[in-house]
């Protein structure tokens, strides 16, 4: 039923990525080309976080198929941490960017260039609205997928960015402020960053078997040790394959029989999320070596 479960959110995912994939990508052309013509760096940022949109999603697109493939000889956890992987690039390549726009609004406060304010305003228009089909179309499996959601900060940074040009160009039209475009081309910048690098965080922390995002790991080994019968736990790991899929291996010090312990094992590990456990039950004396103590 899980596992059901599990494809059905794929395909589900599968369907928002490839809708704003193609929304995204249809209207990326648009942009850079009026983004050229018009001479405005808020428009030409804007179109900057569409093309990473567009390599984003066909990345995160990818990574989603490669990791329904089943586990083989290689790969022994099958590939679904391709999707985490997928994440980690796009979100270091959005950091990237953002640090970008800041450098490039330094350069354009310094020497203005004009800007033609209408078909930037028409432009801008149109990419709102493409923006906002997107992130709703993405907001559905953002909460437990860091795939989806990189893809979905990268849309939602779009978004950020087309109602700022908006804003800009009205501004510009009607006071005459050049120095309006570059200012809103650093605050999508500032926008960005901060929450590129939580997601940068979060990817990498997977990619390194970190224990998951609030996750007790204290809690959990009290949990585990006052389990009737076990002496010692030693050799505790907890771990993320991919968004949401949790593993747990460890050593219990025990005289109780593996067949009655076990049982109660799982039903603390679920109660932690974790559904797969690896646990393997020593009789005292077994264990000589000391792990080594774990750091705050």
């Amino acid at each position: 039923m899980a596992e059901h479960a599990h494809g059905h959110g794929q395909a589900a995912n599968a369907r928002r990525l490839g809708l704003a994939l193609a929304l995204t990508g249809t209207f990326l052309i648009v942009e850079v080309v009026s983004g050229f013509l018009f001479g405005s760096l808020a428009l030409l940022s804007d179109a900057g976080h569409m093309l990473t949109d567009v390599a984003a999603l066909a990345l995160s697109l990818f990574a989603l198929r490669l990791g329904t493939r089943p586990a083989d000889r290689w790969r022994t956890f099958g590939y679904r941490r391709a999707e985490v992987l997928a994440a980690a690039l796009n979100a270091a390549v959005l950091f990237a960017l953002g640090l970008f726009l800041l450098l490039e609004a330094y350069e354009r406060l310094r020497e203005p260039v004009p800007v033609q304010t209408t078909p930037m305003l028409l432009v801008a228009v149109l990419g709102l609205l493409v923006n906002l089909i997107s992130a709703r179309v993405l907001a559905g499996g953002s909460e437990h997928s860091l795939n989806v959601r990189s893809a979905y900060l990268e849309v939602l940074g779009d978004l950020l960015g087309s109602a700022a040009v908006i804003v800009g160009a009205l501004v510009i039209r009607f006071s005459g402020l050049a120095w309006v475009d570059p200012v809103l081309a650093a605050l999508i910048g500032l926008w960005v960053l901060p929450r590129t690098w939580t997601l940068l965080r979060a990817s990498v922390n997977v990619l390194l078997e970190g224990v998951p995002e609030g996750l007790n790991l204290d809690a959990l080994r009290a949990d585990l040790q006052a389990l009737p019968g076990v002496q010692e736990v030693h050799d505790l790991h907890v771990w993320s394959v991919t968004s949401g899929e949790h593993n747990l291996s460890a050593h219990l010090v025990s005289d109780r029989a593996p067949a009655a312990l076990l049982p109660q094992v799982r039903v603390v590990a679920e109660r932690y999320g974790i559904r797969h456990t690896t646990v393997q039950v020593e009789p005292e004396g077994l264990h000589t070596g000391h792990a080594e103590p774990l750091h705050p």
